[in-house]
């Protein structure tokens, strides 16, 4: 016979404890143990009749086990490998009120042309659901809706319609009276999508799963969560955008390092195939401390503008102790080396002076390869003389004021020349030759600035 026993989970890495600990031993994160409950069995497993025979990998048919099916969405179907497989599960998280159920709502409609959808949600009444819909255009005869938070009727459901997709909003919503524990925790949610996943896999159903996040981002529930599932997404952005990117985290079934990206509007959320508009401003005429570079994010190649706003200093020369640093998009301790090797290696005088800089359209970098564009843009503000319109600057900036290769540069190049850029300021020895556009070539940072001829 089997033994309840209660043990203590981390919702953040899934460690478990025999009693509550303030801090994980595994992840040190504070206060996340939960008290959940563990079967243990007395008796030890032995073997058991096999539920299906054993065949050679070899033989087995890939493109009829795993024929996937598109989502209607191009941007959407690029972020799962290609299309929905039957039989996976799919796990979406993001922050609240960004669009992951407006989005959902929508693969459903589109997915209702040749296949069955049931969309469950434990969070809004059929009503509230109804209203979207309309506004949407999402009203489909092969869309059905269930508002159920009761994990049995929610399989009664699934009974009766017997989709091909299927659409849980959210996992946190939904509980058992079979489950001990609050809805939401632990136990509950462990146990919910364990369920789900095996109707899932037994019946071939896409299964996709809404996740809450928490406030450092992370989907909310046990780690373990996220290990049972076929695919992770993250669902990104700003709540004053309208710009949406979707983030593969993990995918079994194609990259696990692609971005979509989608305007959210009136009408929905539409992808976006070019989304480079969004990121860099139009000029009339050239404006002193703006600079473009080209960002990767996944595989995708995006053009982002830089811009940079430089104070005055004080009539006699003396700094004013105090002066400001501000970034918005870009990360703050690399920019703040960015502009001291600036000062320092290339002669650039900005101590004393407040120096903002920032993306357009709320795109986030991270990435090293930005430094250059930081550095020429802060070097324009300073000098108040404008770069050339069709640059872009793409480099790493060391200490040493070094300018340092970076990864995809001939991708980042190529994007560039694509949308009409005619010159390409890039790192020494980076060996390009792309038909219409001019490579400049820098080893160092005071060399970049001569080039572009704002020293």
């Amino acid at each position: 016979m089997s033994k309840v026993r209660e043990i203590f989970v981390c919702r953040s890495c899934g460690a478990e404890a025999t009693r509550w600990q303030g801090q994980c031993s595994q992840c040190q994160e504070w206060n996340t143990m939960e008290a959940a409950l563990k079967e243990r069995r007395a008796s030890p497993v032995r073997s058991a009749a096999a539920t299906g025979k054993t065949t050679l990998l070899g033989k087995l048919d890939g493109a009829s086990s795993a024929q996937r099916r598109s989502t209607g969405s191009n941007e959407l179907d690029r972020v799962v490998g290609g299309g929905l497989v039957p039989g996976s599960v799919v796990l979406l998280g993001g922050d609240p009120g960004i669009g992951k159920s407006t989005l959902l709502l929508q693969v459903g409609a589109r997915v209702c042309a040749d296949a069955s959808v049931l969309y469950a949600t434990g969070e809004e009444s059929a009503s509230q659901v109804r209203l979207r819909a309309e506004r949407l255009n999402a009203i489909d005869k092969n869309l059905w809706l269930a508002a159920e938070s009761d994990l049995g009727a929610v399989i009664a459901h699934i009974d009766s319609v017997k989709p091909e997709l299927l659409v849980i909003d959210s996992i946190q919503t939904i509980s058992s009276a079979t489950v001990d524990g609050a809805p939401g925790g632990v136990t509950q949610v462990r146990e919910i999508a364990a369920a789900l996943i095996r109707i899932a896999k037994e019946r071939a159903i896409t299964l996709v799963l809404v996740g809450h996040v928490t406030k450092d981002g992370s989907i909310a529930g046990p780690r373990l969560l996220e290990h049972l599932v076929d695919v992770v997404l993250n669902f990104e952005g700003e709540r004053h955008s309208r710009l949406r990117l979707i983030r593969t985290i993990k995918n079994r079934f194609g990259a696990s390092d692609e971005v979509g990206c989608f305007d959210l509007n009136d009408s929905g959320i539409i992808g976006l195939p070019d989304p480079t508009g969004l990121f860099t401003s139009r000029h009339t005429d050239p404006v002193p401390g703006t600079c473009v570079t080209v960002a990767l994010e996944g595989r995708r190649a995006l053009l982002a503008e830089i811009q940079s706003l430089v104070g005055t200093a004080n009539a006699d020369g003396r700094d004013w102790g105090n002066s400001r640093r501000v970034t918005s998009g870009l990360d703050n301790s690399r920019t703040a080396m960015t502009l001291a090797v600036l000062e320092l290696r290339a002669g650039i005088k900005i101590s004393g002076r407040d120096v903002y800089v920032a993306t357009v359209g709320g795109m986030k970098i991270n990435e090293p390869s930005a430094d250059l564009a930081v550095a020429l843009s802060v070097a324009s503000a300073a000098k108040g003389l404008a770069l050339p319109a069709d640059l872009v600057a793409i480099g790493e900036v060391g200490l040493a004021g070094e300018i340092r290769k970076v990864t995809g540069i001939n991708q980042r190049v190529s994007e560039a020349a694509r949308l009409g850029f005619k010159r390409a300021i890039v790192p020494m020895g980076s060996d390009l030759k792309i038909a219409g556009i001019e490579i400049l070539e820098a080893a160092r940072l005071e060399q970049a600035i001569s080039k572009v001829k704002i020293n």
